[in-house]
């Protein structure tokens, strides 16, 4: 099979300016001459372009003004493009389509976006699939476990590039590859996407838990308790008898994500478990806890499917229903094993 990736010269593009969007853009410029790069505010634009970082996020990151092409005009940068990867909170997204004018076609989609688009309950692949009929061999995903942190310090670090193809995996590893970012190609696209959104969630109950008081023995148990959710609600949406759940892009990426210091979700749930309001907690944050949003869509998503997910709707209670972190995990410890 001939891939997208065997043309030659492709232009590539990062949509998102966030530590995430930043850590790529790094990898990217270690095989690419440059890249375009859309950015909603042009204060940042002429910021980068000053003094070469990005002091919003990752200060520490080199970024070479006269290897970016940068812009506040979505449209420039699709049609300067042939690979666009798309980086931005999921909960910004559909405000960041919205200024698509040009046409997706024939460009290659690759979603670093680790939740669901707002309002639909679709992953970012299945939204690109569905709305703008791309067809899959034409859409990736990359997946931890990674923080963009680590990356930033070009510590050893893993990352999964999955496709429905696995020839065009294969060619995603290559892209973002080097000596410290090991690479692994995938062909569960909805699995990893599914359980990328997922583990966020558990990461806040990890977080809130941790607020709370409770120890790294309950925490063990919080952790294999959700690590089965995940597998129940896989198994259930979306069966892959090929699917093997104790990889890094699924057991690996829930653990970081609810152990790692860099982990906004698990952040986010300690200070709701040290009595932060949701708005409070919010507000200081200065990223978004993309579990916040996945939460509301897994609790609608399930409805159809009816799975038992005690720390899943655990997580939407306190986020949703407003109810009290203390009293739902004391309700919580019941249910686990």
């Amino acid at each position: 099979m001939k891939t997208f990736f065997e043309r030659p010269n492709l232009r590539y593009a990062m949509v998102g300016s966030g530590s995430w969007a930043t850590a790529l853009i790094k990898l990217l410029l270690n095989h690419q001459e440059s890249i375009y790069w859309y950015l909603r505010d042009e204060k940042k634009i002429e910021k980068i372009k000053k003094t070469a970082h990005n002091h919003f996020y990752l200060q520490s990151v080199y970024l070479d003004p006269d290897r970016l092409n940068m812009t506040t005009d979505l449209n420039e940068v699709v049609e300067n493009s042939d690979v666009i990867v798309f980086c931005t909170p999921s909960a910004y997204f559909m405000n960041t389509m919205s200024n698509l004018k040009v046409s997706l076609e024939n460009k290659f989609i690759i979603s670093a976006i680790k939740g669901f688009v707002d309002e639909k309950n679709l992953t970012v692949a299945e939204y690109f699939n569905q709305y703008h009929k791309i067809p899959f061999d034409r859409i990736g995903v990359i997946s931890g476990p990674c923080h963009a942190e680590e990356v930033s310090m070009e510590r050893l670090s893993y990352l999964t590039l999955t496709s429905k193809h696995a020839e065009v995996a294969r060619a995603l590893c290559d892209v973002f590859a080097c000596d410290y970012i090991k690479t692994t190609p995938g062909t569960d696209i909805y699995g990893v996407e599914y359980s990328a959104a997922l583990k966020n969630i558990y990461a806040i109950a990890a977080g809130i838990c941790h607020g709370l008081g409770y120890g790294d023995n309950f925490m063990a148990v919080l952790m294999t308790n959700a690590y089965h959710e995940i597998a129940e609600f896989l198994n259930a949406t979306h069966p892959d008898k090929d699917r093997v759940l104790t990889t890094s892009a699924y057991l690996g990426d829930l653990l970081v994500t609810g152990y790692s210091q860099f982990s906004r979700n698990r952040t986010f749930g300690n200070m709701l478990g040290k009595g932060y309001s949701v708005i409070s907690a919010q507000a200081e944050m200065n990223m978004v806890a993309e579990g916040y949003y996945a939460s509301k869509c897994i609790n609608e998503i399930n409805k159809e499917f009816r799975i038992d997910m005690p720390i899943a709707e655990a997580v939407y209670m306190i986020l949703y229903e407003r109810k009290y972190p203390a009293y739902v995990i004391k309700q919580l410890t019941d249910k686990l094993f």
